[in-house]
């Protein structure tokens, strides 16, 4: 009997868990609806959702003052969406990239596609391009950047996770360096400036033209992860336990660093070097619902869209001057994370 009672509280915890986990799906939502009323110029929640259904019923946005209706619709909301998108692509591939690493301080950057995406914008910049410009030599940088670190460990036939991650150190460091000569050769009064801001982090400018790749991206990746979520249970087990179970570990990994790196570096292509979320967010999400990744997935997801919305929300309030991204999820990053190992070691 006690077997029993024991399996069914496991399951009620689990089916709570799971609950729990695609319920905090409805959070980014309630956020991006109070982003919008928050700025310099504040709008009223009657406008915002008015604004927001005359996109479907055009009726709805009579007597909105056409500079509010601008504001919402052109100038806030590709901004919050985008940094709804990146917030979930950098929390979910962090969540992934620690269940296959097998290891709690790894976050999607680890195989060098931020340090790539970086100096793909810096060069971008350097040579006078254009803000689309600068986003598809981020995006193709990044993607180049895990690819030489794939190549690289493929020339090493022992560990080969070992091998990628060192190689993926050394790229990461290369391209930092580049990115670093880069910032040496500009002009110290117009380039310079607009590459370290670049490189802080920040949805300045961002339209809607930055939105179609980055959501089609995102929503395809973080389907793609939520769809395999139990073979990232498998895979978290070991490559022993996974290939008795009749799975290819190897190309199962390797299809998950993909999907992985094209996230990421959409994300660093349009909002720039924006750190910690990857690595704090999934933590947080294991505390709430543990490590089972059917329900990790979805609420690093939604944990990750709402963090970033917050900390935008703070970068466009806090001063007059906007704050870098870079620079808060620094900030509220580290203590957050500190708080959470500690909490969080039964976890693993």
């Amino acid at each position: 009997m006690r077997i029993v009672a024991l399996g069914r509280g496991t399951a009620a915890a689990g089916s709570l868990k799971q609950t729990l986990a695609y319920g905090s799906l409805a959070l980014p939502f309630a956020l991006i609806v109070l982003s919008l009323m928050l700025g310099l110029y504040e709008i009223r929640i009657e406008t915002v959702i008015r604004a927001l259904l005359w996109l479907i019923v055009p009726q709805a946005a009579e007597g909105i003052p056409s500079t509010e209706l601008t504001l919402i619709l052109r100038i806030r909301l590709p901004r919050i969406l985008s940094a709804a998108l990146i917030g979930a692509a950098l929390a979910s591939t962090g969540a992934a990239f620690q269940g296959i690493f097998k290891n709690p301080l790894v976050d999607s950057n680890l195989l060098g596609v931020t340090s790539g995406a970086g100096f793909g914008a810096a060069i971008a910049l350097l040579l006078g391009g254009t803000a689309l410009i600068v986003q598809g030599s981020a995006f193709a940088f990044g993607l180049l950047a895990v690819l030489v670190a794939y190549a690289g460990s493929r020339l090493y036939s022992s560990a080969p996770l070992i091998v990628l991650t060192l190689m993926g150190i050394l790229i990461g460091s290369f391209f930092t360096s580049l990115t670093a000569l880069t910032k040496y050769v500009a002009d110290p009064l117009n380039t310079l400036p607009a590459i370290t801001f670049w490189l802080l982090g920040g949805l300045t400018g961002v339209t809607w033209n930055s939105l179609p790749l980055l959501a089609l991206i995102t929503l395809g990746g973080s389907a793609f992860l939520w769809a395999i979520r139990w073979r990232l249970n498998i895979l978290s087990l070991g490559d022993a336990e996974a290939t008795a179970l009749g799975m290819n570990p190897a190309r199962l990994k390797l299809l998950i660093i993909l999907c992985a790196t094209l996230m990421t570096a959409s994300a660093v292509a349009v909002g720039g070097v924006i750190g910690w979320i990857g690595l704090v967010i999934p933590h947080a999400a294991r505390l709430l619902v543990g490590a089972d990744h059917k329900a990790l997935i979805p609420t690093s997801l939604a944990l990750g869209a709402s963090f970033l919305l917050v900390i935008d929300n703070i970068s466009r309030t806090l001063l007059p001057a906007e704050v870098p991204l870079g620079i808060l999820t620094g900030l509220v990053g580290v203590p957050i994370l500190i708080v959470l190992l500690r909490r969080s070691q039964s976890v693993w």
